[in-house]
């Protein structure tokens, strides 16, 4: 099998020139699309079946599954978005130097759709009947919390054993065995304008507000529980010597234990259901959307399989754990045995160094093809 896969690398290596150039942010519908089209023929040209499932306001999502295939054991998840704006992809396009290929997002998760496509080649070129096993879905939005992808997901999952998650694997080529969960919140507080210089005392300041929330917020950080608070982008007032009557915030939550989501939850909405300054009006949006994924007994079993595969290869298969989210926190959350980072490796993702290591291309894309392989003689 590496010997077929070197021979592809250049094909490969095409393939994915041509979708770092394409703009595929988040909300660039016309770009996700566009990333969509081109896995989907690609797919279809290799005999799978793939379902288009349509969005409005994101890039549409793509489930796909070789005709023959019958209840297959394992989901595998990849999201075509990236965080890039439009014209990021003119302004710096995939280039290639000492062994590392450069790009919006070539490492998160670019690279990875390269994967799993050649997988199911290399699985397909030598007989393996484990591409009839597997169910793919390639959602648009996992950058902005998969909004429009996180029912889709856990509807595919339903009845799977295992999930394979594509996103990239870390830069010393360890897997990902546990994530910390997510919530995101925005608070919008309205108060009353006034001069700041004439009459003040006619204006109840929304900026104010906002900074007292902000306080008992940070308040609810806890380092040693693995908790962690963060108002990380604040907006309010008009000029400087005028009282606001406006202010945003939005703010991130990162918990560790599936316990601490409710709670968490609770007294944010203790925090925002009163003002501190009086005259002022505050309204809050969000929740904890997605749960920790924790390492437990099915992971680590799944880990071992992997492991194994790893050795087969004469390579050292190695995991640790991660602050960031991903799609891989809602088939844990099911209770489906979930390995995170299963991409290429890389590094410096959602930055202009984003970087991907060419020569990890081949030797993951075997890992990746020879383990689903494992998984469907199990």
């Amino acid at each position: 099998m590496r010997q077929y896969l070197m021979e592809k690398q250049n094909e490969m290596l095409e393939l994915l020139e041509r979708m770092v150039n394409i703009d595929s942010g988040s909300y660039i519908k016309e770009g996700v699309d566009e990333i969509g089209a081109i896995l989907m023929k690609e797919y279809r040209d290799m005999g799978f079946a793939v379902q288009e499932v349509k969005q409005e306001e994101y890039g549409n999502h793509l489930i796909i599954q070789h005709p023959l295939a019958k209840n297959p054991k394992t989901i595998i998840i990849a999201h075509m978005d990236t965080v890039f704006p439009v014209g990021t992809a003119e302004n710096r396009p995939f280039h290639i130097k000492d062994n590392r290929a450069y790009g919006p997002g070539v490492i998160d998760m670019k690279a990875s759709q390269v994967a799993v496509l050649y997988a199911m080649k290399a699985l397909i070129k030598f007989h393996s009947k484990a591409y009839q096993d597997v169910l793919i879905v390639l959602n648009s939005d996992e950058e902005i919390g998969s909004p429009t992808s996180k029912e889709l997901i856990e509807n595919k999952a339903v009845g799977k054993k295992y999930a394979l998650v594509m996103e990239p694997a870390r830069k010393d080529g360890s897997v990902v065995t546990s994530r910390r969960g997510k919530g995101h919140y925005t608070i919008s507080v309205k108060g009353r304008a006034a001069h700041s210089g004439i009459e003040p005392e006619k204006g109840r300041s929304a900026i104010e507000e906002l900074a007292y929330k902000i306080i008992r917020l940070h308040d609810l950080t806890d380092h040693e529980k693995g908790i962690s608070v963060n108002v990380g982008l604040i907006e309010g007032g008009s000029s400087v010597n005028t009282v606001s009557d406006t202010a945003m915030a939005e703010v991130d939550i990162r918990i560790s234990e599936r316990e601490q989501a409710k709670p968490m939850e609770e007294k944010i909405e203790s925090i925002c259901a009163s003002t501190d300054v009086k005259g002022t009006e505050i309204h809050l949006e969000g929740k904890m959307n997605r749960l920790p994924m924790e390492k437990n007994a099915q992971t680590t079993s799944l880990l071992h399989m992997i492991e194994d595969v790893g050795v087969e290869m004469g390579l050292k298969v190695k995991d640790t754990a991660t602050g960031g989210g991903s799609d891989a926190s809602f088939t844990a959350a099911m209770g489906v045995a979930t390995i995170d980072g299963m991409g290429p490796v890389g590094g410096n993702a959602h930055s202009e160094a984003e970087y991907l290591e060419i020569p990890s291309l081949i030797e993951r894309i075997e890992l990746l093809a020879k383990t689903i392989n494992k998984l469907s003689e199990e």
